[in-house]
């Protein structure tokens, strides 16, 4: 009898990761679909549904230890405890996650900070240096090309570059795919603007991104100036025609 119950928890453990990974993306999925601002209540979401899957191997443990207070452990009940105490440490995926969206939300809000500098080459080898766009409205923009809303968005920026680049705006594209991956891609969306490989001249504050698409609007002194976090694109071409309009210490 003790070893039907012992092998409950060795069954239990089995489970527990995939258990884990449903609670996941249930409850994250339902809480998404309630939600009334999906861009400003990402932690709650993200944390409640990591809590969730957290409890199957909660429950794997406690169970054993009832099991342990009547009769020592087996060896399948042990293996048991430790791959749900393994399946527990898929959590550390969404929580790295949370820390990379926080850093980059972090990084979106900052205003009248110095823009880290970064120098580094487009798809065909050219170098470009943030120092040497002293002067102009820089947009930085951070996508991949898995991303539907980058793709959505590319023509409206390039657009965008080409009406204002005479008024001293330039638009850098960035990303951190294979090189013949992106070239590829822009064979069927094309853009004027530079596209820029992500070498090793960029900083840690271009590549904090967790959720794409996601730009970096520089003034004309080199300051961060914050972009609508969400919303239609005529904000950020707002946002860019303000810049431009202001003129900057050192265009003057």
């Amino acid at each position: 009898m003790a070893s039907v119950r012992f092998n409950r928890v060795f069954v239990a453990g089995m489970v527990a990761p995939v258990a884990s990974a449903v609670l996941y993306l249930t409850v994250y999925s339902a809480l998404t679909s309630a939600s009334r601002d999906v861009a400003h209540d990402w932690l709650f979401r993200l944390s409640t549904s990591t809590l969730a899957m957290l409890l199957p191997g909660i429950f794997v443990i406690v169970l054993a230890v009832k099991q342990s207070r009547m009769v020592r452990l087996n060896t399948l009940s042990k293996v048991g405890v430790a791959i749900a105490v393994l399946g527990m440490g898929l959590a550390a995926r969404p929580v790295a996650d949370g820390v990379l969206r926080w850093r980059q939300e972090r990084n979106m809000a900052m205003h009248n900070v110095a823009a880290p500098l970064f120098e580094t080459a487009d798809l065909e080898g050219r170098v470009y240096r943030l120092s040497d766009q002293r002067g102009k409205v820089v947009l930085v923009n951070r996508w991949a090309t898995w991303c539907g809303p980058c793709l959505a968005e590319m023509p409206e920026l390039d657009e965008l570059y080409q009406e204002r680049k005479s008024q001293g705006l330039m638009v850098f594209g960035l990303s951190d795919q294979e090189i013949g991956t992106q070239k590829k891609f822009l064979q069927k969306v094309a853009v004027t603007y530079p596209m820029l490989a992500m070498g090793s001249g960029v900083p840690t504050f271009y590549r904090d991104v967790a959720k794409f698409p996601a730009s970096f609007l520089i003034d004309r002194d080199g300051r961060l100036q914050p972009l609508p976090r969400e919303g239609e694109f005529v904000a950020i071409k707002s946002a860019v025609d303000r810049l431009l309009s202001e003129g900057g210490g050192a265009s003057r």
